[in-house]
């Protein structure tokens, strides 16, 4: 089996951080977003691994060829993006009549996807969509379901919602996809879009079953998806300690990664903080993850992500906060005013 990881588009609503870089390269606990799909795929046995890409093709090639997986990886470019069925036409030579699982590269699931890939094996159906029951299901693609599980019924963000089971954003198919997205025409978004392609697998007699997702899932398409998405990821880790600590406070599970140095400071977990950061007479609170090589002075920070090479100083309390790359947050005293920022990469701020 291969697999086919989705990390294209412009991801409008996580601007102004993505008029510089690819959204699913967004990290979460001091992760890119898309090396937890990767992951998946590996844990579940996967080591052909496909990253479909767009705008910004080279930085997620850099990126991903930054670590040394256990997988081959290969890039397919499909430019401007134009749907989901659309990518898996783009990859037709290399899933080479091969069955594989497409997951979408902004996605997280915490318990990855070793259960459903078995359980595509065990069933073997033509394909097998992943689903999560959700509070408001006309927000989202549902599933009508038979009594036996069987997929009858594709809507997308339905008025009426025949079920509150959702489509998350992975799916498992056999080869005969390929002849599902050839045979579907754009939709009014002018795009190939992948529930169609399943839907003229259901109307052509095709066994499309469904697998539900019990542990959360997460799509961080938009600012506070990607802090949820933190919260969520930093409530499973445990201390470890490779940093230097200097008259603080640690409290709880946090993370200090090697050649940091936190002085004078209060941290309380669960947090993270990155390789060779420096937190000076500062706190950070529960559900922050600070990037490696940031600086936080004089300032509070809590239930935010501040990406790596950042400088936080004099600016305050700082709460939900999504912060770039190369950003300097400077402010002229330290009135402890609460502060949101979402703010883009190479930013330079004067409070």
């Amino acid at each position: 089996m291969k697999a086919l990881i989705l990390s294209g588009g412009h991801g409008t609503r996580l601007r102004p951080l993505t008029y510089s870089q690819q959204k699913q390269l967004i990290p979460v606990a001091n992760k890119p977003v898309l090396f937890y799909a990767i992951e998946d795929a590996i844990e579940a046995g996967v080591h052909d691994i496909g990253i479909i890409t767009g705008p910004n093709r080279e930085q997620v090639i850099e990126t991903v060829t930054s670590v040394d997986w256990d997988a081959e990886i290969t890039f397919i470019h499909q430019g401007e993006p134009a749907g989901l069925a659309h990518a898996i036409l783009v990859a037709e030579e290399f899933l080479n009549e091969d069955e594989f699982v497409m997951y979408l590269g902004d996605n997280i699931l915490k318990d990855g996807i070793t259960s459903h890939i078995e359980k595509f094996k065990k069933l073997n159906p033509d394909s097998l969509i992943l689903l999560t029951q959700v509070e408001e299901p006309q927000r989202f693609g549902v599933a009508e379901l038979d009594r036996n599980g069987k997929v009858k019924k594709l809507i997308e963000k339905p008025k009426v919602p025949p079920s509150n089971y959702a489509l998350v954003g992975v799916y498992f198919f056999k080869p005969v996809i390929l002849d599902a997205c050839r045979n579907i025409k754009p939709s009014w978004r002018n795009e190939l879009e992948i529930t169609d392609a399943i839907q003229w697998l259901i109307e052509n007699g095709y066994r499309v079953e469904a697998s539900i997702v019990k542990g959360w899932w997460k799509d961080t398409g938009k600012p506070e998806d990607i802090l949820e998405a933190n919260r969520l990821v930093l409530d499973e880790i445990e201390y470890k300690n490779s940093g230097k600590i200097e008259n603080s406070r640690i409290i709880g599970r946090v993370v200090v990664e090697d050649g940091s140095v936190i002085k004078n400071s209060i941290i309380k977990g669960p947090s993270i903080i990155g390789r060779d950061c420096r937190i000076i007479n500062s706190y950070i609170g529960p559900y922050t993850s600070i990037g490696n090589e940031c600086q936080v002075i004089e300032t509070e920070i809590e239930d935010s992500v501040v990406m790596e090479n950042s400088e936080v100083i004099n600016a305050g309390r700082i709460v939900e906060s999504l912060i770039g790359k190369n950003v300097k947050i400077r402010g002229k005293d330290t009135k402890p005013a609460g502060k949101r920022f979402i703010v883009g990469d190479n930013s330079d701020i004067i409070l």
